[in-house]
């Protein structure tokens, strides 16, 4: 991945996005494009409309933090897309490109009790590494979105899920939302890690393989979840909507992701119940599943 045309391209993004008003600019008269303007855009952040002509092109190697700064400023860029611009700009250090796959993370034995535990109290959990991988999971949490640890090492990733599993559109009651998040997840670690083969060729395969990842990869949105909700139609228990935190476990690129649910809702009981179905055997399992739906929990 060009860092250079990445920046470019990001800024572009963003300038687009930024109508005049929400700049705090005067109205003028009918305007060809909604964003603002590279001109109005240089005046904003104080620099030469030549010089941001040419980082929004990809002719300028350079850019210091100052004047990263003043543009995140102009462009009112959250703290994630401040995050990113920086990375892009390589204001910290690059990774060396490794001609191996770098070997597969691993969680500490404190983080598989902790799943554990959460497990007992009917919350569903999992820890995402780089590239949305799945790193590791509790069995509530499989039973909920899919068995990640049956499935072959390479197709443990949540956006492979995500975009390439049918069943997905089908779970995800606002997939649309969750899909779009989630491409915007791992654009963010695009920027942070530029070298990484593996993520490249991720990136590669669902663009190929997916019209949507496409899409929401075009937007160069960047996303960092922290909390939310999310709801699902679940082929077993139904519709139920589970309350998410995601804590950033000691180092760079493990996020732990605790679901739970409104004591005494509906939500609580139909975790409580796929609890129950997820101990059974898989004959019972394939009995009790909904009507006409499939017999995996996934």
């Amino acid at each position: 991945m060009n860092q250079i045309v990445e920046l470019g391209e990001f800024l572009r993004s963003c300038r687009g996005r930024l109508s005049p008003a929400d700049a705090g600019m005067p109205r003028t008269a009918r305007r060809r494009v909604p964003g603002l303007r590279r001109e109005e855009l240089a005046q904003l952040a104080g620099v030469s409309v030549d010089y941001y002509t040419r980082l929004e092109q990809g002719r300028s190697r350079t850019a210091s933090p100052e004047i990263l700064e003043s543009l995140a400023t102009a462009l009112r860029l959250d703290d994630t897309e401040r995050a990113h611009l920086f990375d892009l700009a390589n204001r910290r250090p690059v990774q060396p490109r490794r001609s191996t796959p770098s070997p597969a993370e691993q969680v500490s034995p404190a983080v598989h009790q902790l799943l554990t535990t959460l497990d007992a109290a009917y919350c569903p959990a999992f820890v995402l590494g780089r590239r949305t991988d799945v790193v590791a999971s509790n069995p509530l949490s499989r039973a909920l979105i899919a068995d990640f640890d049956v499935m072959p090492a390479n197709e443990r990733n949540q956006s492979r899920f995500l975009f390439l599993n049918p069943d997905a559109r089908e779970l995800y009651a606002d997939w649309e939302t969750v899909a779009a998040d989630t491409a915007a997840m791992l654009r963010m670690d695009a920027g942070r890690h530029p070298e990484d083969p593996q993520l490249g060729e991720l990136v590669g395969e669902l663009a190929v393989r997916s019209e949507h990842f496409r899409a929401y990869w075009a937007e160069r949105r960047v996303h960092e979840r922290t909390e939310g909700t999310k709801s699902y139609h679940h082929p077993v228990v139904g519709d139920l909507t589970v309350t998410y935190q995601a804590l950033a476990l000691p180092g760079d690129s493990q996020t732990l992701f605790i679901y739970s649910t409104e004591p005494g809702s509906s939500s609580e009981t139909a975790l409580r119940l796929l609890a129950t179905w997820s101990t059974q055997p898989l004959t019972d399992q394939a009995r009790t599943a909904a009507p006409n739906e499939p017999d995996t929990a996934a």
